[in-house]
């Protein structure tokens, strides 16, 4: 089976038949096998990084992604709508998640702090608690110590603002917190993290516990998403009421919510529930806030996601935001439009205007209208996830797409840019769930031929309700190897 890791989604015959033709087109066979190897990859582990506002999270996280990608403002509340990065060190890749810009103290710190560090406990396999070494161990720490002790994840504890030896022994204090080795590293200049980040992939698994849908007659998971008030719980209870829930009655322990399992169309599906973030919320200030924590949370841990959006209402930004998040966690997409059979003509009519332009960047999901009062067209509702669940698992064969992409190329050259005219040679559908094509060209691709290859695509191969990922490679200027 470690055979197939490399190969991401291709067979062994596939993998042998696409390395010859990348030789042919004068490619470096490591590159190429990088390449498939980055496309391929199944769901990665997940660390998260916790701490109080304002002990370097966002520059470790920063440092972490080696890219400048989270936003660093020492001003706490900083929102910012991703939740999860890429990262890799020493050739193993993981997610990031960042709590760095949801420094809101609506609640007073400590819960906001609290609900942060419960969210992204949830959501991760490992966990880098940061405190500033240079105040010590406060309260606040020690309320996130109860909660990490709580949830048994693996932590590495992250002594940072140590800029020389004499703040070592400041360090050293961080012993008391009982998390085991405080880990001395200065964020902003990059100090110690190398060493942390060596420790972080001791305590990170090789690949997540949480394996998509390989359960055998394991439920698929279903995250109901939307932006507060839009009726999300009614229309739970209107699908479960109807169907009796079957409700897991054994909760795990505190960091797990309540998964609903409801039976529908036949089938059981486990509809993801982040109950555990709701309770704390009492003031509306800060319930945006947790709502997007909320949504992340069901989101990573789901494979579809149906986002649900009140149609009485023009379509918003935050809706929007809310499709995003789950279009860049690559999960599987339905629409479902509610309160639709409360609108007059009118109202009808600019809704569809409005679909057309602000959902123009979806319009490959399943649209359903439904009603979660009346329960209205409930039944439509499995018949689309079924379908965005089978576009996020449809893999192309590389032969198949090959002919494809040379059809296409001939049909519909790239536009010549500074004199050259860059050509797809060839690619390969490296993984699923969502669908990653690498395409391999003679030059740099523009983004809006991507498009249309991403459209065309579609149009050929169906890929309904799914992300797709392209990733294009250059060829490297130079003779061609014989």
């Amino acid at each position: 089976m470690n055979d197939q890791h490399d190969h991401g989604a291709l067979g062994d015959t596939e993998y042998t038949e696409f390395m010859e033709l990348a030789a042919e087109e004068g490619f470096d066979a490591e590159e190429v096998e990088g390449a498939i190897e980055e496309a391929g990859h199944g769901p990665l582990p997940v660390l998260a990084i916790v701490g109080r506002p304002n002990v370097g999270k966002s520059t470790l996280v920063n440092r972490v992604i080696g890219r400048r990608e989270a936003v660093v403002e020492d001003r706490p509340g900083v929102t910012r709508d991703r939740v999860t990065y890429e990262a890799e060190w020493a050739g193993r890749r993981f997610k990031v998640v960042d709590t760095g810009g949801w420094e809101q103290d609506v609640l007073g710190i400590d819960a906001s702090v609290a609900a942060q560090a419960e969210f992204a406990i949830e959501a991760a396999d490992a966990v880098v608690f940061v405190v500033d070494a240079t105040v010590g161990a406060t309260d606040t720490d020690e309320a996130v110590v109860k909660l990490l002790r709580r949830a048994g994840k693996p932590v590495v504890l992250a002594a940072n603002k140590v800029d020389g030896p004499s703040s070592e022994a400041d360090a050293a204090m961080l012993w008391s917190l009982g998390l085991g080795e405080p880990h001395p590293v200065s964020a902003l200049h990059g100090r110690g993290t190398g060493d942390l980040l060596d420790e972080v992939l001791k305590a990170l698994p090789e690949a997540p516990a949480q394996s998509f849908g390989t359960a055998v007659g394991g439920p698929r998971r279903i995250a109901l998403i939307g932006r507060p008030n839009v009726g999300k719980s009614s229309l739970l209870n209107k699908v479960a009421g109807e169907e009796r829930v079957v409700v897991d009655a054994t909760a795990g322990t505190t960091r797990d919510p309540v998964d609903e399992l409801i039976e529908l169309g036949g089938t059981t599906w486990k509809f993801v529930d982040t109950a555990g973030i709701r309770k704390r919320v009492h003031l509306q200030e800060g319930a945006d806030y947790y709502a997007s924590l909320r949504t992340a949370a069901a989101v990573e841990k789901a494979e579809v996601a149906v986002v649900l959006i009140d149609t009485s209402e023009s379509i918003s930004v935050q809706d929007q935001r809310i499709i995003t998040m789950a279009v860049e966690a690559g999960r599987a997409l339905v629409i479902a439009y509610n309160k639709w059979d409360s609108l007059d003509e009118e109202r009808r009519y600019y809704l569809e205007r409005e679909i057309e332009t602000e959902m123009q960047q979806v319009s490959w999901a399943p649209r359903v209208n439904v009603s979660a009062r009346t329960g209205r067209h409930m039944e439509k509702l499995v018949p689309a996830i079924e379908a965005a669940l089978a576009g996020w698992e449809t893999r192309v064969p590389t032969g198949r797409l090959n002919a494809f992409l040379g059809e296409l190329v001939a049909a519909h050259p790239h536009p010549i840019r500074g004199g050259k005219q860059p050509r797809i040679l060839f690619g390969t559908q490296a993984g699923t769930k969502p669908p990653r094509f690498v395409l391999f060209a003679s030059g740099f691709l523009e983004h809006g031929y991507r498009r249309f290859v991403e459209r065309r695509l579609r149009e050929e191969f169906g890929f309904e309700g799914t992300p797709i990922h392209i990733s294009v490679r250059v060829r490297e200027k130079r003779g061609r190897k014989k």
